[in-house]
């Protein structure tokens, strides 16, 4: 009972979290998102992934939908931000003293951690 306990917290602190982001790209659009794309060599089609990687997956978290697919899901979201806006960041450090990318590797980790957990006892869909 107390590792699904874990796993509920987990999964709503990721899904809650990242819907907050989501929640914002759908405010304010994902422009920068396709700019950055195009800057890249990428298609700009590319960036609507951002509503599944930061809407769609959060809420599948949240409820416990299919928990483990939500987590892949987020932690490319989080490898492709790397990628596109971070690169530059990896290994420096912020005027705090920690990793300039730590939000984005507490993401990616977390994400990560719920693929290979599942989403436990307290879920829509066990998995």
């Amino acid at each position: 009972m107390q590792v699904d306990i874990g796993k509920l917290l987990l999964r709503v602190m990721v899904g809650g979290l990242m819907l907050f982001h989501g929640v914002a790209k759908i405010s304010h659009g994902i422009g920068f998102i396709e700019g950055t794309l195009i800057a890249k060599g990428l298609p700009q089609m590319m960036a609507y992934g951002v509503y599944i990687g930061e809407v769609v997956a959060p809420i599948m978290l949240l409820i416990g939908f299919k928990s483990r697919i939500a987590g892949a899901i987020i932690a490319f979201n989080m490898l492709m931000a790397l990628f596109l806006v971070h690169s530059n960041e990896m290994l420096r450090i912020s005027e705090t003293g920690g990793l300039t990318i730590e939000l984005q590797l507490f993401y990616l980790l977390s994400s990560i951690a719920i693929m290979f957990f599942g989403s436990g006892k307290y879920a829509a869909k066990r998995d």
